[in-house]
């Protein structure tokens, strides 16, 4: 009897029929891993950007849920970008090994875009109440004692155009003030409109922000969590769509291999 070769090239269905070819899924991919790839970059971006835009004035927190946030983006948007590889050595060598790898990944990178997230929208609605708990002690226990808070206290001043953490008045209790008598200041020389040296000596000077920063500084931060989170739980869904892809795939070319091998045995 012949051998299915005898009568010229076998044509072994599974790999190239229909839209759910092995091939066709293989371009899916392919195109799922471009957007996969800004996705991580712009997720990369905003953690940069979160860190170096806003590093100074995360000092004043009291709580590390930001910073781990910030770093949460970071890690995985360089995260994304090492993972894209894998996925499209899968695709092209039609591997499934690396395809489920590449699955495992993006469902741990979904969890991790869902936990950032839930941290960005919970924090969002926490953080003026912590601000209000902490900024002002902040202020009072630090200035002039530590550089970094230091800077960031006078330019959260200038900045946000105010003084204190609930007024100007909170001065009059910190450190610097109490601990130092040959200090005449009211306030910091930063809380002065027009800032030159001893410009906020005057005990009521007209020349002074009044409106403590409590109130900028939440609304500041929360802007940016509310991005943070959309960014977070917009791009999480697209991972949803590469897990069910990639595992689609890997079960194509489990399916040819063995049809391949059954036929030709």
């Amino acid at each position: 009897m012949n051998s299915p070769s005898s009568y010229g090239p076998v044509r072994v269905r599974g790999k190239d029929d229909g839209c759910c070819s092995v091939t066709f899924l293989r371009y899916v991919l392919f195109v799922f891993n471009f957007i996969f790839w800004l996705s991580g970059a712009a997720i990369l971006g905003v953690g940069l950007w979160t860190y170096f835009a806003k590093h100074s004035y995360i000092t004043l927190l009291t709580s590390g849920t930001y910073p781990a946030t910030t770093f949460l983006l970071i890690g995985t948007g360089s995260l994304i970008l090492l993972v894209g590889i894998i996925g499209c050595c899968g695709a092209w060598r039609e591997n499934r090994g690396c395809l489920m790898t590449y699955a495992s990944f993006l469902l741990l990178i979904f969890l991790l875009e869902a936990v950032i997230g839930i941290l960005a929208y919970v924090y969002e609605d926490t953080i003026h109440d912590e601000l209000g708990l902490g900024l002002k002690r902040t202020m009072q226990d630090n200035y002039m004692l530590d550089t970094t808070k230091t800077a960031a206290i006078n330019n959260l001043h200038q900045e946000f155009k105010c003084c204190g953490a609930f007024s100007f008045q909170d001065w009059g209790d910190s450190r610097w003030l109490t601990g130092n008598p040959d200090v005449n200041n009211s306030t910091p020389d930063s809380c002065c409109k027009t800032v030159s040296f001893g410009c906020a000596i005057s005990d009521h000077p007209s020349n002074i922000y009044y409106e403590g920063c409590v109130v900028e500084l939440s609304l500041y931060f929360k802007e940016h969590l509310i991005v943070v989170g959309a960014v977070a739980f917009g791009f999480s869904c697209l991972q949803l769509f590469g897990i069910v892809f990639s595992c689609c795939l890997a079960k194509k070319i489990s399916d040819f291999k063995q049809r391949s091998s059954s036929y030709y045995s």
